[in-house]
């Protein structure tokens, strides 16, 4: 039986365009929301990149590591590597099977195929539970949000910390996403709500759902799952990351 959420190697266009990137091609991420919205971007060079070509909300974040590290969807591993690099104890994670090669290609030294479902670990495993990268979003609505944050917590040991980056939706213009916000709403969903899929030639995930929210959005999220956000740390835009500590 097929582990819980695990992309299929055929559905694998993630793994696929993070392959092809490390092998030289020139390559695009292509992400397509489930209103028909595509977004292409030059984007496979980010998951490669080195800690000075970060953003600064990011370099900020890896002041707030300790101890034992979770990397979640740790993608081709460049959080990974440079906490590696730095001393720390670092598990890192992908539903992707080409990304987690990749990663090992790379030199990530405990790179595993997990998906956040399936995430199976002991008590108080983890200090740090990493979520750069976008990942926070990851959570895919409140229901599943709570249930993962609770499993969070027991994976985690006392004082441990959370560091999620995400996106505040509410901080566009574009008639498009608003539309689509609206859409959300009328369905009694957060307005950051989505499904999306990555696509590279031929081949296309299959949808997950993402969710971006407000950083009151965050703390609503947080009630009864014994995490509390600590600090924002802001990047001047949209983008920015919670310091979430464990607080029970």
């Amino acid at each position: 039986m097929r582990r819980a959420g695990i992309v299929k190697p055929e559905n694998d266009a993630f793994g696929q365009e993070l392959w092809a990137y490390y092998y030289g091609q020139d390559v695009c991420e292509i992400v397509e929301r489930d209103d028909g919205y595509f977004s292409a971007h030059q984007r496979p060079a980010i998951y490669f990149s080195e800690y000075k070509d970060w953003s600064i909300i990011e370099q900020k974040a890896m002041g707030f590591v300790k101890g034992k590290v979770l990397d979640v969807g740790c993608g081709a591993g460049r959080h990974s590597l440079y906490l590696q690099r730095k001393g720390f104890d670092v598990v890192s994670i992908d539903s992707s099977p080409l990304a987690i090669k990749v990663c090992k290609l790379r030199g990530v030294k405990k790179a595993g195929l997990m998906s956040l479902e399936g995430m199976s670990f002991r008590p108080g495993a983890f200090d740090t539970i990493l979520m750069l990268g976008g990942n926070f979003a990851l959570l895919g609505n409140p229901r599943k949000a709570d249930r993962l944050l609770r499993k969070f917590f027991r994976m985690t040991s006392k004082g441990a910390v959370i560091i999620g980056e995400m996106r505040d939706p509410y901080r566009t213009d574009n008639p498009i996403h608003l539309d689509y916000h609206k859409w959300n709403r009328s369905s009694g969903k957060l307005s950051g709500q989505s499904k999306i899929r990555v696509r590279f030639e031929k081949t296309a995930t299959g949808w997950i759902e993402w969710m971006l929210v407000s950083k009151e959005e965050v703390k609503q999220l947080l009630r009864g799952t014994g995490w509390a956000v600590s600090e924002f740390v802001d990047s001047g835009n949209s983008g920015y990351v919670a310091i979430i500590k464990k607080v029970e």
